[in-house]
């Protein structure tokens, strides 16, 4: 069963962020390099989840997991359950492009149909490695064939058995943009040091960050942490650091 996630506010984010850098009046963050700041700290959030991902799978191989619910496994096949996208590609100039917000593959199947209620697809074994795939389709006993094909993956898609003519990929999207919305009003309070007259933050017409919302922490400190090197705040890092040390600390419990 699909556990729907509340995401990470961007509002929370930028309130809290904002109340730091400005607390003396002193920081200047716009609008755009608050979008660029975002998309970096969400980007390294989601990278580090699949490193936590195999940590879990190892411990779990391991027989060290948690089970249940404290499974690290668990935990994080669930958070990365909301970049999880398919989509259909059919052949074009002999190989299967990859969709173009796609970060990495969960799974490859031929597209098949559905007769009498019952899905004809067929699982596609994916290989990275192209001199396995030489010796994959130079064997006699183990060649590909429609009802075991294999997919070799690198700039494209190449499947074979080459009649293969539809495929259906699973896969984790890359986290979207940030298009946080800014906007030119004299009568605004001053924003991250903007000054009425200059661009000002729009909350209402923001949109919010894809990660879960117990992420939230993580990226306050990810963004402070880039803002706090941009602005060469030394308060800014050393929030950030401190903060990083205590998820660290916490986290080896």
């Amino acid at each position: 069963m699909y556990i729907c996630l509340m995401p990470v506010s961007v509002n929370v984010v930028y309130g809290t962020l904002k109340n730091l850098v400005n607390k003396d009046q002193l920081g200047f963050v716009t609008v755009d390099e608050f979008n660029r700041f975002a998309q970096v700290a969400q980007l390294r959030i989601y990278n580090r989840l699949f490193d936590q991902l195999k940590d879990g799978s190892r411990l779990e191989r391991a027989g060290f997991g948690q089970g249940r619910d404290k499974s690290k496994f668990k935990q994080v096949t669930e958070d990365l359950a909301v970049f999880a996208k398919s989509s259909t590609v059919p052949k074009a100039s002999g190989v299967f492009p990859k969709p173009d917000d796609m970060s990495r593959i969960i799974s490859v199947a031929t597209a098949g149909d559905v007769l009498f209620g019952q899905t004809t697809r067929v699982p596609v074994e994916i290989c990275y490695d192209e001199e396995k795939i030489e010796r994959i389709l130079g064997s006699t006993l183990n060649a590909p064939s429609e009802a075991f094909p294999v997919a070799l993956v690198t700039g494209d898609i190449e499947v074979f058995p080459e009649n293969i003519r539809k495929i259906k990929i699973r896969y984790y999207k890359i986290p979207q943009s940030f298009e946080t919305d800014g906007t030119t009003r004299s009568s605004d309070p001053p924003t991250f040091g903007v000054q009425p007259g200059t661009e000002n933050y729009n909350a209402s017409a923001s949109k919010d960050f894809e990660l879960p919302e117990h992420y939230t922490m993580d990226l306050v400190q990810e963004m402070a942490s880039l803002i706090g090197v941009n602005l060469r705040d030394q308060a800014v890092i050393a929030f950030a650091e401190k903060e990083q040390m205590d998820r660290k600390t916490e986290q080896s419990f």
